[in-house]
């Protein structure tokens, strides 16, 4: 065994309980293996020469990939199928509890972990740079993870997209740096402790779990007091509650706010792309070009370049790592660019999101009809968040809404994608289902479509995709 699985496995033995030494031939089960932030635990522990096995509920793009690379998955809910001699049993909250697999390991005497759990012990010994926030938080730890790696700095990455340069969520180094997405959900990015913190926004979500705005705001605030001594928050400049965070040095970014640490200045649109300059404690960083469409994408590589300046990465080599990014999948990711037809694909799921994204499209295509088709994510977001949804989805031309995707959730009474449609002011709107949908888009081709959501409407994206250039 290498020195460098033998340090894993001792971690996994102290940090888990596990029994004896954890060797790296040993079975690491993933329940719910297809998430995107499973998905890269899974890839480090198969990089580290783990034995790696997983269930998921269905097949997808990432789980196919997973498979390819030698990964075994199976995706019918059967104890036959679950491994008897695994070591540790990982599993994410949005798996039921009543989950036959994970009941089946709980009752057993195995070790059974939550994602957040790995996550803790595998940032336990290195220097950590995490990426917190209710949205921005994937393509900002993408772009982040990007640039270290570009400049030759160096990094381990665990982020919650596909980066489109790597065509991948994971990868490793020997730096000892962690970039990693510091998840708010059930609470999980209390479990990290960050050399440099990025908080994008606070704005309200989860309250099935914090239950008011301000609990949430509260797990922000004890999210910034676990940062290291003598390190750094970087926070979006303006938050409501950021005279809380008690950190010695805290530095400011914004888009375009001259009153931040960090900012952008001077943006202009050209060719699809953005060309800015960057203003970091006075100096500036002149013609950063980012080929990623979004205004607050600018943003999100601001916030990025703040890291990298801490790290005192020349501005060169974060100028060419900007200009070398391609974006993160389903993040304003362009599925048809043509001079006639424009097809986007987006994650947005919260109401802020989908401002960002629409204000985004408005920034490079003008007053050009645009189509929204968009699947709300959860029952609890869409009852707690309708009348914030009705604002962001009335910023589009037509809006096509998807019945609701409901995740881990069961269904609550009178919330449905038509509740939305009350709440929205446009007049061209209506609810269809997905194959519905497909059926419009074929018999009316619009010339601006965004398709927005967190569940699976993704899966359509190659159905829209053919039926507009048919």
């Amino acid at each position: 065994m290498s020195d460098n699985n033998k340090n894993i496995s001792e971690l996994l033995s102290s940090s888990l309980g596990v029994r004896g030494e954890v060797g790296s031939r040993d079975v690491v089960y993933f329940i719910g293996i297809g998430g995107i932030g499973m998905s890269a635990l899974a890839r480090y522990f198969y990089s580290k020469n783990y034995r790696v096995s997983g269930y998921d509920k269905t097949s997808t793009e990432l789980t196919r990939t997973l498979e390819a690379s030698g990964i075994a998955i199976h995706y019918e809910e059967n104890l036959d199928l679950a491994p008897k001699d695994a070591k540790v049993i990982v599993y994410t909250p949005a798996i039921p509890a009543n989950h036959a697999e994970l009941v089946f390991y709980q009752q057993n005497g195995y070790k059974v972990v939550k994602r957040s759990d790995i996550l803790q012990w595998i940032t336990e010994s290195s220097f950590n740079i995490c990426v917190a926030g209710t949205h921005g938080k994937t393509t900002t730890t993408t772009i982040t993870g990007h640039i270290l790696r570009h400049s030759g700095y160096g990094c381990n990455a665990f982020l919650g997209g596909i980066a489109a340069n790597y065509q991948t969520n994971f990868w490793s180094n020997t730096n000892n740096v962690v970039v990693v997405e510091a998840d708010e959900y059930d609470r999980s990015f209390l479990k990290l402790t960050p050399d440099v913190a990025i908080v994008t926004a606070m704005d309200a979500d989860h309250l099935d779990i914090y239950g008011t705005p301000e609990e949430f705001g509260n797990a922000f605030i004890q999210f910034s007091q676990k940062i290291k001594e003598g390190g750094c928050l970087i926070s979006k400049y303006g938050l409501p509650r950021d005279l809380e965070f008690e950190v010695s040095n805290h530095l400011t970014y914004s888009f375009d706010d001259a009153r931040a640490t960090v900012y952008a200045k001077d943006i202009k649109v050209t060719n699809g792309s953005y060309l800015f300059d960057v203003v970091y404690k006075g100096e500036t960083i002149q013609d950063v070009n980012l080929n990623m469409g979004g205004l607050h994408n600018i943003e999100n590589a601001v916030a990025a370049i703040g890291v990298a300046k801490c790290l005192s990465i020349s501005d060169e080599k974060i100028k060419a790592a900007v200009a070398n990014f391609k974006g993160v999948k389903r993040r304003f990711e362009y599925i048809v660019k043509t001079e006639k037809r424009v097809l986007i694909d987006d994650y947005a799921h919260h109401p802020e999101e989908l401002r960002a994204l629409i204000s985004g499209v408005r920034s490079l295509y003008g007053t050009e009809k645009l189509t929204l088709i968009f699947q709300p994510h959860l029952y609890s977001r869409t009852n707690d968040l309708a009348d914030e949804f009705g604002v962001s989805l009335s910023m589009a031309d037509e809006v096509i809404l998807l019945p609701i995707y409901p995740a881990r959730e069961l269904p609550i009474e009178g919330v449905t994608s038509e509740m939305l449609l009350d709440k929205m002011t446009i007049s061209n709107k209506q609810v269809l289902g997905k194959q519905e949908m497909v059926e419009w888009v074929k018999n009316n081709k619009p010339n601006l479509i965004v398709m927005a959501g967190a569940g699976d409407i993704d899966v359509l994206v190659g159905s829209v995709r053919e039926v507009i250039n048919g």
